[in-house]
């Protein structure tokens, strides 16, 4: 978590300080408020804790954000489908929800900036004899429905961001589920060692987390099927605001 936040610093610093113009930052300016798409159903990076108050590691993101930018920020919590699909109509100014930069969300979002990388990995039930990805072959995959995870088991992942090794696909999946949130996978893995998955693919940190919180499932050591940055997003619609001017400065 260390080096994410490190990460998260630098990108921040490169986002807030350039010299933002346009209508987002107009708006944002104007009402000292930035509303922010984030999703609630992804621990540990945006989730409601015991006292239902919305906390994370996008969260702390996006108030670091406004915090740079003199706004306060009040989140919006649409659906995952709604937050990567563009055509915000001036809902959102931004979106902090660990997306990643795919080339078919490219075509209806922007990619204000990557503030940290995440491994993908492997889970499985704790007593499962499962040890590598060959031994996946013909099981049962859980996945989240809309993200990287089931581009990358229906094998049309397509990252868009420099420096990462190409996608390998290797799994041949008996069965793929998919799940309307991240953890809803890791809750049918739990029922036992093959009862409804024998697999889930899922950021490395989402499943740090499910172990942390007494789920009865491990991760495969070493095994990553994909590795993948996440971004901060806008409507691609705003071409004049934050984002022309983030991608200006990285040129």
């Amino acid at each position: 978590m260390k080096s994410m936040v490190a990460i998260a610093s630098v990108s921040l610093s490169i986002f807030c300080s350039s010299a933002m113009a346009g209508s987002t930052l107009d708006r944002v300016n104007e009402r000292k408020e930035m509303v922010v798409a984030t999703n609630v159903g992804w621990p540990p990076q945006g989730f409601l804790d015991e006292n239902n108050v919305l906390v994370g590691f996008d969260i702390d993101v996006a108030n670091e954000i406004g915090k740079r930018l003199g706004a306060n920020v009040r989140f919006e919590t649409p659906e995952w489908a709604t937050m990567t699909g563009g055509h915000w109509q001036g809902r959102f100014d931004l979106g902090v929800g660990s997306v990643a930069p795919t080339k078919a969300r490219a075509e209806v979002i922007d990619f204000a900036g990557i503030y940290y990388y995440s491994p993908y990995v492997y889970v499985v039930h704790a007593e499962s004899s499962i040890q590598s990805e060959e031994d996946l072959d013909g099981k049962i995959i859980g996945v989240e429905t809309g993200t990287a995870s089931e581009d990358f088991i229906n094998r049309r992942l397509e990252i868009d961001a420099p420096g990462l090794p190409p996608v390998q696909y290797n799994l041949e999946p008996g069965e793929v589920r998919t799940f309307p949130d991240s953890m809803m996978p890791f809750d049918d893995l739990r029922l036992g060692n093959g009862v409804r998955l024998d697999a889930v693919i899922a950021p490395e940190q989402t499943a740090q987390n499910a172990v942390r919180n007494g789920y009865p499932v491990r991760i495969l050591e070493g095994v990553y099927p994909f590795r993948s940055p996440a971004v901060v997003i806008a409507d691609k619609a705003t071409r004049n605001g934050p984002l022309g001017s983030v991608k200006s400065s990285k040129r």
